[in-house]
């Protein structure tokens, strides 16, 4: 049974190559292993929620990705929260991409409950690296992300809906794709 749903902002190419590297360092390392074994996608979650009807959905979030231009996705900060749970690192919000979030919580409002932590004046954006970091091992994942020369800069191409855990893409659409 599905854990829930989250809408997911993907990245170029480049991007994602840079952070999957990132997550085999870690499970290589035997720091973090759980975004390669849940099979996940090196993503920005935007909305994420116990419930959706994706027939609902698909036509809401193909007409909002239709409408938005490829973004620069900004650079995680070197640091990262250390609280256990949270991923490392958290990127460096753009007026840009709190823009891109606004107006999906926008498009979706109907129909779709939105949880504080994706509200405008709350959400913050976040792009996994490695989760449930101990934290007997938390200083040596920072040096990783040194050692990596992390952060790193790229865009975000895609917006898509994934069911969890573990994760299975239910769709994408490229942003600023207007063929139907």
């Amino acid at each position: 049974m599905s854990e829930g749903y989250a809408i997911e902002l993907y990245f170029d190419p480049a991007l994602e190559n840079q952070v999957l590297k990132a997550w085999n360092v870690f499970a290589r390392r035997q720091i973090s292993t759980k975004l390669i074994t849940t099979e996940s996608r090196p993503h920005l979650t935007l909305l994420s929620t116990s419930f959706l009807d994706s027939s609902k959905l698909e036509p809401i979030l193909k007409a909002f990705a239709s409408k938005q231009e490829p973004l620069l996705s900004p650079s995680p900060p070197s640091g990262a929260s250390r609280r256990q749970q949270r991923p490392l690192p958290l990127p460096t919000p753009s007026l840009s991409l709190l823009q891109l979030q606004a107006q999906l919580i926008d498009a979706v409002r109907k129909g779709f409950e939105i949880g504080e932590e994706y509200r405008q004046d709350s959400w913050v954006p976040f792009c996994p690296v490695a989760v449930d970091v101990p934290r007997a091992r938390m200083a040596e994942a920072f040096s990783v992300l040194r050692d990596l020369k992390m952060p790193v800069s790229g865009y975000a191409m895609d917006v898509g809906v994934v069911e969890f855990s573990p994760v299975r893409e239910v769709f994408s659409f490229a942003l600023g794709n207007n063929l139907e």
